[in-house]
């Protein structure tokens, strides 16, 4: 005959050998975390890449949080249910009775139901405040940027141009040429009976994209070589960015942040300033267009090159001084590898010798300084 006190005791066993099931689960987990080699900072990322501008660390702090706060309500959820699960069920071996068909019901219990709907809407404002707050901060724009640099996209590579420039003796280097619209360049071409053979943009007339910036010192990407854009650290730097064709979308993971390059923006409506307080490490961080814009969408990379501002000034002053010279000669000249050093994840590099199949070469992401070049020597 099985005793009330024996079924107790199975009942506890049974609830102790859950526990250490929980347990040992827990712990494999925990293993696996510390044998995947991540470090802790790493781990608290939660999957972001490591930020480079104090607006991308504001944006992984909120992530962080974030997910931290989802997993402690995960926690919570299932700590319920595994707790119902166990200790709310049909004892083995129990008589059934009456409440086994139909287990009594609580209704009308009007403290639980509100503190249940109370809790979703203050997670869900203190998510909201702090998304504002977080996103007020990346989209502030300040009224006295270092660096003004006007994007240029179209099918299916990228122009950069350097409008104006603080330079570290206090002087302004002022770029900005003119606007224009992008086909104004090209030449009219005619089909056999002499009239003009519509162009781009389905024939309409150019002086539609005259909003676009063009500046006297400028890197255009083709198809055998990568753009690489120069920018300083430690400098608030301000983006203007236009389309030229159909919708792009300027990405730079390591901003943690990206923005979509409209064509017509006053049209549209669209905000195409946008700017970073700071680059707070030097390097080259692959860009991408992150908006399928076409046949070639995956070959449209860029890169950006965070050097000093010593040697950004230098860079400028040299491109200044020598306006036929091309991006890689002032690369060069301020001891930087002149091609772009990395695309990853997909290596799509081109290099600068006229062949799309081969792959430029010198420098690393982290280091990419001519190795036994002096920048005295290269001005």
């Amino acid at each position: 005959m099985v005793t009330h006190g024996d079924r107790s005791r199975q009942a506890n066993a049974s609830g102790r050998r859950r526990f250490k099931q929980i347990g040992a689960v827990v712990a494999l987990g925990l293993t696996a975390l510390l044998m995947s080699g991540c470090s802790a900072q790493e781990a608290m990322r939660f999957g972001w890449p490591e930020g480079i501008t104090p607006e991308a660390e504001s944006m992984r702090h909120l992530w962080t949080w974030s997910v931290i706060a989802a997993l402690v309500m995960g926690i919570i959820v299932w700590a319920l249910t595994f707790w119902t699960i166990t200790f709310h069920r049909r004892k083995r071996n129990s008589p059934a009775t009456a409440e086994d068909e139909f287990p009594r019901q609580t209704a009308y219990n009007v403290p639980l139901e509100l503190t249940y709907t109370a809790i979703p809407f203050v997670i869900i404002a203190v998510l909201f405040y702090f998304t504002i707050i977080v996103q007020n901060g990346v989209e502030t724009k300040k009224s006295d940027p270092k660096v003004v640099v006007d994007i240029t996209a179209f099918q299916w590579n990228w122009k950069f141009g350097y409008r104006t420039v603080q330079m570290a003796d206090g002087t302004t280097y002022n770029g900005f040429l003119r606007d224009g619209s992008p086909y104004e360049l090209q030449q009219k071409e005619l089909n056999k009976e002499g009239e003009e053979i519509p162009g781009p943009a389905n024939g309409r007339d150019d002086d539609i994209r005259n909003y676009l910036k063009f500046d006297r010192i400028e890197t255009v990407g083709t198809s055998e070589e990568i753009p690489v854009l120069v920018l300083p650290v430690g400098e608030r730097i301000e983006f203007e960015q236009a389309s030229a064709d159909v919708i792009h979308s300027f990405w730079v993971p390591e901003f943690l942040f990206k923005r979509d390059v409209f064509p017509f923006p006053k049209q549209n409506h669209t905000d195409n300033r946008w700017q970073v307080s700071s680059i707070d490490k030097t390097g080259a961080f692959v860009g991408r267009c992150a908006e399928m814009c076409g046949t070639y969408h995956s070959m449209m990379n860029f890169e950006v090159r965070a050097v000093s501002k010593e040697n950004f000034d230098r860079y400028i002053a040299y491109r200044a001084a020598n306006p036929n010279a091309t991006n890689a000669q002032a690369l060069q000249s301020i001891c930087e590898t002149p091609v772009s050093v990395t695309t990853r994840p997909f290596d799509t590099r081109r290099s600068t010798n006229g062949s799309a199949e081969a792959v430029a070469t010198g420098g690393t992401s982290s280091n990419t300084t001519i190795p036994g070049c002096t920048v005295g020597a290269q001005s």
